[in-house]
């Protein structure tokens, strides 16, 4: 058998977070990213935006549940074993829509979008473990936007497919194909998980190791578990967490309002675009800026804030001109009406994912610890995935398009003095308090003759010589 920890060409390790961050960035592509180009042709590409926000509500709270728990699960399976089962509820997704597009099967839909629910919250913690804790810490701000630019190029490429499939069908619906075409890449997800190395097999570029041990005891990760909300830090999260996702249900709605099949196929790779530039201009303004961590921070903090403002405040001035009960307009992509709506939704994704960045970027400061990161990745999925579930609940009962932005927008608005003060509460560099584990200090057997960076090797210090009272060498192993 291949030990995949091992390999290494010139100067790229396999077992290099940077390796590792780039492999979960394509699990994601082929899942993650596929599921939300469907999404961003609104309504799952039907013409039922009520079916399709009451399975997505059903998804969401089946999420909100199980996301408590996955980072735990994660610690106990591991995160092969955790992203294998993460991916498969996807495809099980999409082959549901396909079905409701031929048979009007309203009941396989919703109860897909519970699986989902749960297998999701398993991927996003052990995701979220990887991105947030295998990096070091001056280059997490770089692996969020790897790992947010090659997702959200899994929506690009997924919006591009549908809009190659749709662009000459002037239908309100997506065709049969383009599910077909999703569930085939979704599949590959499920196999491509595998790649991903445990924790304690991975090794930073300054020597250090992520973790000296591959998973925790089922008895010891519940003792964990409860610790965890006696940080004040991760209840202040809890109003940021619920308002990451919550526009989505809004957005996706007036998508649907809006546009015909094949411009909704359009605004899907406009806002995964949108997404993709959006992760560049986070990451760059966390890890390239000349200061300390939190004064970089508080600088980015500033930024997403006058995002939120700017972006949202023109949502405003177009949702203000038509409401739920106007007559759709159906635009099509010909239609000049229609080119200011599609760049507002891509400025909404741009503005999501600096968002999301700086959510992920200050849960990573809290921590460097591989596990306590992926207990923190699940709370954050977990009640993010609560606000969804509100929300779509919200557009489900057919709840005035302006009453779902203003809510939208006020509860980002909300979020972010609560996350200045995680910021603010968090110190600039973990290395001082938390256990850092060198190569040089592991016996290579427990490393288990995986690939080291330049100027560092396994075994080299821990070989101690303590001179004894009779003036024997005793050895002590590390």
């Amino acid at each position: 058998m291949v030990n995949l920890a091992a390999i290494k060409v010139g100067n790229v390790r396999y077992n290099s977070p940077t390796t590792q961050v780039v492999i979960v960035g394509f699990v994601c592509f082929c899942s993650v990213g596929m599921f939300s180009a469907i999404s961003n042709l609104g309504a799952g590409g039907t013409q039922d935006p009520q079916l399709s926000s009451t399975a997505n509500a059903t998804l969401y709270a089946c999420f909100a549940i199980m996301g408590f728990f996955a980072g735990s699960v994660n610690n106990i399976l591991g995160p092969r074993l955790t992203l294998s089962l993460g991916t498969s509820g996807y495809s099980l997704y999409i082959g549901s829509l396909w079905c409701y597009q031929v048979n009007g099967t309203r009941s396989f839909l919703i109860a897909a979008g519970a699986i989902l629910g749960i297998t999701a919250a398993l991927l996003w913690s052990a995701q979220g473990s990887v991105m947030m804790s295998y990096p070091l810490e001056k280059d997490k701000g770089r692996a969020f936007s790897i790992f947010w630019m090659i997702f959200q190029s899994g929506t690009l490429v997924g919006s591009a497919i549908a809009l190659g499939i749709q662009a000459n069908s002037t239908l309100p619906t997506v065709s049969t194909s383009v599910y077909v075409a999703f569930m085939i890449i979704m599949l590959t997800s499920i196999a491509t998980s595998w790649l991903i190395l445990p924790p304690n097999s991975v090794v930073r570029g300054d020597g250090t190791v992520v973790e000296l041990t591959a998973a925790l005891g089922p008895r010891e990760e519940f003792s964990h578990f409860l610790k965890l909300f006696k940080d004040k830090r991760v209840v202040a999260l809890f109003p940021v967490c619920f308002a990451s996702n919550y526009f989505y249900a809004y957005q996706g709605a007036i998508t649907v309002h809006l546009f015909n099949g094949r411009t909704r196929a359009l605004t899907a790779l406009v806002t995964g675009l949108g997404s993709i530039l959006g992760a560049l201009f986070l990451g760059v303004l966390i890890d390239k800026l000349p200061f300390r961590r939190r004064m970089r921070s508080f600088i980015a903090l500033a930024a997403v804030t006058a995002l939120a403002l700017g972006i949202w405040i023109g949502g405003l001035v177009l949702q203000v001109q038509f409401t739920r009960q106007s007559v759709p307009p159906v635009w099509d992509w010909t239609d000049k009406a229609a080119i200011g709506p599609i760049i507002l939704l891509g400025a909404y994704y741009f503005g999501d994912a600096a968002y999301q960045g700086l959510a992920y970027y200050t849960m990573s400061a809290m921590s460097n610890d591989a596990f306590r990161l992926a207990r923190l990745a699940g709370y954050y999925k977990g009640v993010q995935s609560a606000g969804g579930a509100v929300s779509f609940g919200m557009d489900a009962v057919a709840t005035p398009y302006l009453t779902e932005h203003l809510v939208s927008w006020l509860l980002l608005l909300f979020s972010l003095p609560f996350m200045f003060y995680v910021l603010y509460m968090t110190p600039d560099t973990n290395y001082d308090t938390e256990s850092v584990y060198h190569v040089e200090d592991v016996a290579d057997e427990k490393m288990g003759g995986a690939a080291m960076p330049k100027g560092h090797h396994a075994d080299e210090h821990v070989q101690v010589a303590n001179m004894t009272r009779d003036g024997e060498v005793d050895q002590k192993a590390y």
